[in-house]
């Protein structure tokens, strides 16, 4: 099977297509599916698009992936399939997808975040305004399979369309092991991994990290937002870096991930706590969305709702090495039971195989 793979971002920089096609297509090219990756970005684009400012200049390089989008649409009938990872365009109505359609080449439609809700980058705001949201709509519509990262996901794809399969975000198990840790003091570690626009979440545990410092000493590594700091705690600030990404989750004693509850975040798929579980990193979430399906609280990892839930529970986790242990191996057993890369793989090729078989039907 050749598959044609519309996806964002250029090549291991965007954490969605690296968690799920990037990561899956090792294994599906030996089960014989070879993917043709197309970005929308280029090298030149992603440099700039992230930073404030420059808007001509990013609408000038955003026109010219466009066209290089159609360019590559010229060699569709080469294909067997087209695999489209969130949208095919990143600004714009879906005039790929319906243009892929009309061709009669089936559409393999892959999300992982609610982007049906309409949403303000702080460093793209006014071509926030031209992403047309509403596509993703008429995406899961006309393809001949949606996979949805988690089941809020699924059921707004289920409206348009009964082809719909949880395919949740995956870790590879073979990178992300459980090793003993060697750090040069004793004072534990409690780890966050994200990113500059990301980063509010963690502001919100601003006061129970503050509480809690007064309480219990501790370090609070920070990765994807080296500007960080926190009063009154011991902040180690790293940015994220795509080689040294498992060595810097690592020293971590405690993972964090907190979340407000509202429709953008209860559709994230759990990556953070993925991560932290692959690693035997005892996991403390927000019970938000598809963290209440992964964690189960006191079992395989902790929730926590309110700042004095937070503060408790962190504090219960930096008191007991034996719990941080018991949790961590249960975490670990949770990952590779559902939600490794090598588990979902034939999963995602049965879909793209039952996608090519209805060619032409």
């Amino acid at each position: 099977m050749r598959l044609l793979a519309l996806v964002p971002a250029i090549y291991d920089t965007s954490p969605g297509q690296r968690f799920r096609m990037e990561q899956w297509e090792p294994l599906l090219r030996r089960r014989g599916v070879e993917i043709t990756f197309e970005p929308f970005e280029s090298e030149e684009l992603h440099s700039v698009l992230y930073q404030p400012g420059n808007l001509r200049r990013k609408l000038s390089l955003v026109l010219r992936a466009a066209l290089r989008r159609i360019t590559a649409l010229r060699s569709l009938s080469d294909y067997d399939a087209v695999y489209v990872f969130r949208e095919a365009a990143l600004l714009g109505p879906p005039l790929v997808e319906r243009w892929i359609q009309s061709r009669g080449v089936p559409i393999v439609f892959d999300f992982d975040d609610a982007v049906w809700v309409p949403t303000v980058s702080p460093t793209n705001g006014y071509l926030s305004l031209l992403k047309f949201p509403a596509k993703t709509r008429t995406a899961c519509k006309i393809s001949a399979h949606v996979m949805a990262g988690n089941d809020y996901l699924a059921r707004y794809a289920q409206r348009v369309n009964r082809n719909v399969t949880v395919i949740p975000t995956t870790i590879d198990t073979d990178k992300y092991t459980i090793e003993a840790k060697h750090k040069a003091d004793d004072v534990p570690v409690i780890g966050w991994s994200g990113s500059h626009s990301t980063a509010k979440y963690l502001d919100a545990l601003r006061p129970a990290l503050s509480r809690l410092a007064e309480r219990r000493k501790f370090r609070l590594r920070v990765i994807g937002a080296p500007e960080f700091k926190m009063d009154g705690v011991e902040v180690e600030a790293l940015p994220w870096r795509s080689e040294s990404e498992v060595a810097d989750l690592r020293p971590m004693d405690i993972g964090v991930m907190p979340l407000p509850n509202d429709r953008w975040t209860r559709g994230k798929c759990g990556l953070k706590a993925l991560q932290y579980m692959a690693l035997g990193i005892p996991t403390l979430c927000s019970p938000v969305g598809v963290n209440t399906a992964i964690i189960r609280d006191g079992d395989n990892g902790m929730l926590a709702a309110t700042p004095d839930e937070w503060v408790e529970k962190l504090e219960q986790l930096l008191r007991s090495a034996p719990l941080r242990t018991q949790l961590g191996a249960a975490g670990r057993a949770t990952v590779e039971a559902g939600y490794s890369a090598v588990s979902q793989a034939p999963r995602v090729q049965d879909i793209l195989e039952a996608a090519v078989g209805k060619r032409g039907s």
